[in-house]
């Protein structure tokens, strides 16, 4: 399974993935779900070749947020039933096991991705789907969205794809846990409540409004949005006085970038200051 689906060749603005669609503009990569027929689901094609995309990210210093989205009023159902779940049942367990790591490594791969990502999710959003829109940085909730983690529904646990680690970090204990044993959908006035989602917005202006909200980010400083997606990974497991001392390390070598050098420069001429990520 290790064999890439697609392999991604830079610079993005000029790939073309097999199993989803990319636009580059203004320094932001969207990628789209893109098997509206289906509500997106995922196959074992797509997975590989949005892991290699998530990696290849970091080698394109051109793109400064990624946009995750779904075609056709959906964001994404979960792994294909006919295409995905069906083969699984005739796997032996070296088999099986090689799968769910190579789910996992999409997540592993957005996570380690530099790029903070932003998630617009409408109508569906279940099972594998919820997974890519937990992974993502920040989410926002076209009204009408559902969101479930149905692994228990097709007789599995909750603990797919590191559900059981980012999600009770997001919502809660309690509420991840519920939606966890039950597999039932979270709501978008849930999700927006319990803090899943940053804001809900209508259908037609989530993705606008995702787009919008990752063009004011990769306006900004580079380096010091990589170095704060990756304090805010890595401080769960540390100490409060571990991380103060990573957060000064951190925060020290940002202050080595011409981009801080800029800031200063700028707000001392009463002007905006105009990030290079440098």
């Amino acid at each position: 399974m290790s064999k890439p689906a697609n392999p991604v060749t830079l610079p993005l603005a000029d790939y073309s993935p097999k199993h989803f669609l990319l636009a580059v503009v203004d320094r932001v990569a969207t990628v789209t779900l893109n098997r509206p027929e289906r509500k997106n689901p995922l196959t074992f094609d797509s997975y590989r070749e949005l892991t290699d995309f998530f990696r290849a990210c970091a080698m394109d210093d051109e793109v400064k947020t990624v946009v995750v989205t779904g075609a056709g009023g959906n964001f994404s159902s979960g792994g294909d039933v006919f295409e995905i779940i069906g083969p699984l049942i005739q796997m032996d367990t070296k088999g099986l096991t090689a799968f769910t790591r190579m789910t996992g490594d999409l997540v592993k791969a957005m996570r380690a991705c530099p790029q903070p990502i932003v998630a617009a999710v409408e109508g569906i959003c279940a099972g594998a789907g919820a997974i890519i829109a937990m992974a993502s940085d920040i989410r926002l909730a076209a009204t009408g969205a559902k969101v479930a983690f149905l692994f228990n529904k097709v007789g599995l646990a909750g603990c797919d794809m590191g559900a059981c680690a980012i999600l009770p970090r997001i919502i809660g204990q309690s509420r991840a846990s519920e939606l966890l044993y039950t597999g039932r959908f979270m709501t978008a006035e849930e999700g927006e409540k319990w803090g899943f989602f940053s804001r809900m917005v209508t259908p037609e202006q989530v993705l606008p409004q995702a787009q919008l909200l990752a063009k004011q980010i990769a306006e900004g400083p580079t380096f010091a949005n990589t170095m704060t997606k990756r304090m805010l990974a890595m401080e769960w497991a540390m100490s409060v006085e571990e991380a103060i001392e990573a957060e000064a390390v951190a925060q020290a070598l940002c202050m080595t970038t011409e981009d801080f050098a800029r800031a200063f420069e700028a707000f001392s001429n009463k002007r905006t200051p105009v990030f290079q990520g440098n």
